[in-house]
């Protein structure tokens, strides 16, 4: 980690207004507008915020989903932190996720700052074998661990059309595929939190989402 990295944050009491919520929230619609208002957010050296809960680091979390069977059974892209990746604590846990912090380098251009980094963290660590529609699908405020106390995760899925599209491009990403998300639910154990909450909330028996959308 480079402490002097400058990374977008949200201060915490703009979730608290929108009302706080433990876990995965699918109302994107009610959130996002109030957490990307350019009027809250800031660029703070991460050195400073890792340890400080009174901002929540935004981070594009994107998961990768191919429906592998003519009944359209999903599979997830997941693989295996290396000890490259830039949250330590994460290191050798298993992944769905795939994204990172927004730097200052992601307000060049049009997009929103979060629509860049996202684009962006997407195309440094994976290869995708065409361009895909990327869809906002949640939110992850997960306070009961250290890491999750001072990030908030915006979710997104992007559906492929077959396992073959999406390749690795970071050799820290280990032990890369596609399986059943039925599969990775039953070994839960072995993935980061978020992984975990996002997995649950989404193909657990309660999900949110279904094929073309968030279920409200």
């Amino acid at each position: 980690m480079n402490p002097q990295e400058l990374v977008l944050v949200v201060p915490t009491d703009v979730l608290h207004a929108l009302g706080l919520f433990q876990g995965f929230c699918a109302q994107v619609e009610r959130y996002l507008p109030g957490l990307l208002d350019p009027e809250v957010l800031r660029f703070l050296p991460r050195g400073q915020v890792e340890e400080d809960p009174g901002y929540k680091q935004l981070i594009p979390y994107v998961l990768f989903c191919w429906r592998g069977s003519a009944a359209g059974e999903p599979h997830l892209f997941h693989y295996r932190r290396g000890t490259g990746q830039g949250e330590r604590r994460l290191h050798a846990l298993r992944s769905v996720g795939v994204g990172g912090h927004i730097n200052p380098v992601d307000t060049i251009g049009g997009e929103s700052p979060f629509e860049a980094g996202r684009r962006r963290e997407i195309e440094e660590e994976v290869l995708l074998d065409r361009p895909y529609p990327v869809q906002t699908v949640g939110l992850i405020n997960d306070d009961a661990t250290p890491v999750g106390r001072v990030h908030l995760g915006v979710v997104s899925l992007v559906e492929v059309d077959s396992p073959q599209a999406v390749r690795p491009r970071e050799n820290d990403l280990l032990d890369c595929g596609f399986a059943p998300a039925e599969q990775l639910l039953h070994q839960a154990h072995e993935f980061e939190t978020w992984s975990q909450i996002c997995m649950q909330a989404l193909f657990g028996s309660g999900r949110a989402w279904r094929r073309g959308g968030v279920v409200a």
